[in-house]
């Protein structure tokens, strides 16, 4: 675990949050600030980038070069009218850029530059990269990255290319809702039986941009989910844009002042609005908003309470419950076939949302998971169930393809050229096997046939080719696999040609087709032959088993075969995203980008850590501070001025020096500064390393004493022993005294003549005399063995155990 950790990411329009699967379960990631939720801001300056926290506290300062929701551009061209009604809420500056696609326009590095929204994301992802390594200790690579349910595929395939930019590897782009009905079911334990009725449960998400709803029927260790109901124009920020122009016209009436023709202020209108609407979520009373220095320098104030805000923003409420009928109309349920209904994201606190679920549902709302990360934890579930690291108890996870896609071909004669391959709300991932009978290269396209949030239903064009005749003319069977992939993402997986050869000689083999299937071959239109909801059971294109061997075997029949040989096409794709070699490139510049911000951070804790050497060294130099008394008065009054100077200098040419001037300053500055930090610490060790000598010092003349008085401890030392502790604690004594008297008269800003390790080296190496001679051990005394009772001249011998003459009376 510790050397593959899995994460989740919630990537938000607003905020972005980080959990990581662990033994212990799943854990949010706190970021450098120890705030769980990242926001979703990037921002630039001359000098490098400014990702995350810090970005979104210098917006209003730095408003043209802050990027923000620019989640909600992601895979779209400029002229894309959704794209034309969020730049009327952006401050930054868009473009077209040749290609049609958006371009962000800021200054960096002194110079303008224009971005992608893909490579803003990247940015961002790199950020919360960098706070998962720090947080875990260990390299990220792989994760589970959310993403909302109606998202198309060109959406999807932008986002994994900003993944791929950024160096993360996504195991999976999981629906929004779904990872919520995930960290909801995997820690329930009273499941229904995998062969009882499912229990029903409807997930509603209402963000800061969007509502999405999803209604998910759950059993013992499985998900799956039944339907899913979203509007991408629907989120707390067109309540809090209600709001703004609310009290936008009511500062005109009342003030002369309008906010609307002032970014900046109208930014920090939105700002003061958000707080607003969440102190309505937890009050019903009047509530008042103050702006001070607004504009031209006036304060602006209003009120609110809560009745007001739900009749300002009653089209958004109204879009809200027409959503959350959707579900029950997509997923065929009634209210009471609902078990619960389930709340995420931060704009279901608004009471009048908590309102309409239970009017629509008839149920109250269900606070059970946490609203803000959620999402994030349900991605770190099923990051640990794909990663090969860990170990999760097993949890099947069905989702949807929430839109119909038709497959449309171009045929040789007037056959229909199009078919629904996937109706709406089909199972994914899951694959499907397609047969056609060509003689020529030809091309599939696929589009969504339902209406979606996205300008063009194109979803990509795929020409096979290496497609001929077979030698007597006729056409040639090819299968196609069309795949909703583990991402949502609709794209042909393979191309097959199936060459049939009569083989009498062979009786057996798992690469069979009946004979009689020749009878198809003048066919042009597509057979759909087999799918299965999971991508990692279906059936390879060259694989086709007979259903009918039992029978075979009843009637000892053996039919002519045909041996199978399949054949691997080449395919020209033409999909959503960015060529190999742009992502290369945009890979290249991201390092580069990430290499400009280290350089920038290292020169910036280089000039910090100068900085803060100054301001502190001349702190303790002043009169009554630490290091006063240590440095004499002339040398403090040059290093003073020599500290004042270099200060001057840091705010003026050394502003921005790169960091080898900072640090040879420090270095230089450190040649002064250490010495005299030095023997303030000299002073402040000194009397404990004497103490301790003098301790030694009066031991060693204790035991001399006990000695003299003769005390048993040391009858055993002979006095050439004694003679030398003596002699030692004479001699350590002078030294201690002399030590002492020197000390006393040497100026404490003066090099002191014996430092506190002299004194403890002293102090050991009198330890090193005395201590072997007076821890000498005793001499044993002899014991006569016990069968031999007397001494060599007739007497009892002397022993411990005999007995005393007071022991005999």
């Amino acid at each position: 675990m510790a050397a593959m950790s899995v994460i989740g990411i919630d990537f938000g329009n607003e905020s972005c949050y980080i959990a990581v699967a662990k033994a212990g379960g799943i854990e949010t990631i706190a970021n450098d600030y120890s705030l769980r939720g990242t926001p979703s801001c990037v921002a630039f300056s001359p000098k490098n980038r400014i990702l995350g926290v810090a970005a979104k506290n210098q917006m209003v300062t730095n408003m043209k070069n802050t990027v923000f929701g620019f989640k909600r551009l992601l895979g779209r061209k400029f002229s894309d009218p959704f794209v034309q009604k969020e730049l009327k809420h952006i401050p930054f500056k868009v473009e077209q850029r040749p290609d049609g696609g958006i371009g962000i326009k800021i200054n960096y590095l002194g110079e303008d530059n224009v971005f992608s929204p893909e490579q803003i994301t990247a940015m961002l992802f790199t950020k919360l990269k960098d706070i998962a390594t720090t947080a875990l200790q260990t390299q990220i690579n792989d994760c589970v990255i959310s993403v909302p349910s109606y998202f198309t595929n060109a959406e999807r395939n932008a986002l994994l290319d900003a993944a791929a930019i950024a160096g993360l590897n996504v195991l999976r782009l999981m629906n929004e809702t779904t990872a919520t009905a995930l960290s909801y079911g995997i820690y329930k334990q009273d499941l229904p039986a995998p062969e009882e009725k499912p229990r029903n449960v409807v997930f509603v998400d209402f963000g800061h941009s969007s509502l999405q709803v999803s209604a998910c029927a759950f059993n013992k260790g499985k998900l799956r989910v039944l339907a899913t109901a979203s509007d991408p124009q629907c989120g707390g920020r067109d309540i809090d844009m209600g709001l703004a122009e609310y009290f936008a016209q009511d500062f005109i009436t009342r003030f002369k002042l309008d906010a609307r023709k002032n970014q900046r202020a109208y930014l920090r209108l939105l700002q003061e609005i958000e707080k607003l609407k969440k102190q309505m979520s937890a009050n019903s009373t009047r509530l008042p908003l103050n702006i001070e220095c607004f504009m031209e320098e006036r304060d602006v104030s209003g009120d609110m309470q809560r009745a007001q805000m739900e009749q300002i923003c009653a089209e958004t409420f109204t879009r809200v419950e027409r959503t959350l009928r959707a579900i029950l109309h997509n997923a065929k349920l009634r209210p009471e076939d609902i078990y619960s209904v389930e709340i995420v994201g931060g704009s279901t606190r608004i009471p009048a949302v908590k309102g309409l679920i239970e009017q629509v549902f008839g149920k109250h709302a269900s606070t059970t998971l946490n609203q803000d990360e959620a999402v994030s934890r349900g991605c770190a579930l099923q990051c640990a169930m794909l990663s090969p690291a860990v170990r999760v108890r097993e949890f099947s996870v069905t989702d949807v393809q929430p839109y119909a896609v038709r497959l449309a071909w171009d045929a040789a004669r007037g056959e229909d050229t199009d078919m629904e391959v996937f109706p709406a709300f089909h199972p994914a991932p899951f694959s499907k096997m397609l047969t056609f009978y060509r003689k020529e290269p030809f091309t599939v396209s696929a589009y969504y046939s339902d209406q979606v949030p996205y300008p063009d239903t194109f979803i990509g064009q795929w020409h096979i080719k290496d497609v001929q005749p077979t030698s007597e003319g006729e056409s040639q069977k090819v299968k196609l696999k069309v795949r909703v992939n583990i991402h949502g993402i609709i794209t042909v997986a393979s191309a097959s040609l199936v060459e049939k050869k009569q083989d009498a000689s062979q009786t057996e083999s798992i690469e069979m087709e009946n004979a009689n299937e020749n009878a198809q071959n003048n066919q042009d239109a597509p057979m759909e032959t087999n799918g299965s909801p999971q991508e990692q059971q279906q059936n390879g294109p060259e694989t086709q088993e007979d259903n009918n061997d039992d029978k075979k075997d009843k009637s000892k029949e053996k039919p002519k075969k045909v041996l199978v040989k399949t054949i691997e096409l080449p395919i020209d794709a033409r999909t959503h995203g960015f060529s190999q070699q742009e992502l290369n490139a945009y890979v290249e510049q991201e390092g580069k980008m990430q290499a400009q911000d280290r350089q920038e951070k290292e020169r910036a804790d280089a000039r910090n850590a100068l900085e803060e050497y100054v301001y502190e060294l001349r702190g303790k130099l002043s009169e009554g501070e630490a290091l006063h008394d240590f440095v004499a008065e002339d040398q403090r009054t040059r290093l003073v001025n020599q500290l004042d100077s270099l200060e001057q200098w840091l705010y003026d040419e050394g502003e921005d020096q790169n960091r080898q001037v900072y640090s040879d300053k420090l270095t230089e500055l450190k040649t002064e500064g250490e010495p005299i930090k030095q023997r303030r610490l000299e002073f402040e060790l000194r009397p404990g390393a004497l103490d301790d000598f003098a301790l030694a010092i009066q031991l060693a003349n204790k035991a001399y004493d006990l000695y003299k008085g003769g005390d048993a401890k040391y009858s055993h030392l002979s006095e050439a022993d004694i003679q030398k502790v003596v002699e030692a604690s004479k001699n350590a004594l002078n030294w201690l005294e002399s030590a002492r008297q020197t000390l006393a008269h040497t100026p404490r800003y003066q090099v002191p003549p014996h430092t506190t390790h002299q004194i403890r080296q002293e102090r050991q190496n009198f330890e090193n005399i005395v201590n072997p001679i007076l821890n000498k051990p005793k001499p044993k005394e002899k014991t006569p063995p016990p069968s031999n009772p007397t001494a060599g001249d007739g007497q009892p011998a002397a022993s411990d155990s005999q007995p005393s003459e007071m022991d005999v009376e």
